[in-house]
C-alpha cells in the first residue's frame, strides 16, 4: 500500500488527504502514518493549509466536516 500511495501522488501531483480516502477507501487518520512515511523519506511534501470555517473551527475544535482536511495536501518531491 506504501508504494499505490506514492506512485498516486506523483502521477496525479497534488493530491488532498480526502481523494487519496476516496480512492483508496481507507480513512484519513490511517493514511497519514503512511504518507508520513514518504515525508521523513523526502518523497513526498506535506502542505496544510489552515482556515477557519467560522463554525467549530473558530472555537478551536473541528467537527469533522472536512473542510480542513480538504485542505491537507500531499505532493511529490521532484
Amino acid at each position: 500500500m506504501l508504494q499505490e500511495l506514492r506512485t498516486y501522488v506523483e502521477r496525479n501531483g497534488a493530491v488532498s488527504i480526502l481523494d487519496l480516502s476516496n480512492h483508496f477507501h481507507v480513512a484519513p487518520d490511517a493514511l497519514r502514518g503512511m504518507l508520513d512515511h514518504w515525508v521523513r523519506k523526502g518523497v513526498l511534501s506535506r502542505q496544510s493549509l489552515t482556515t477557519n470555517c467560522g463554525g467549530c473551527a473558530s472555537a478551536g475544535q473541528c467537527g469533522g466536516c472536512g473542510v480542513l482536511a480538504s485542505l491537507e495536501i500531499y505532493e511529490a518531491t521532484s
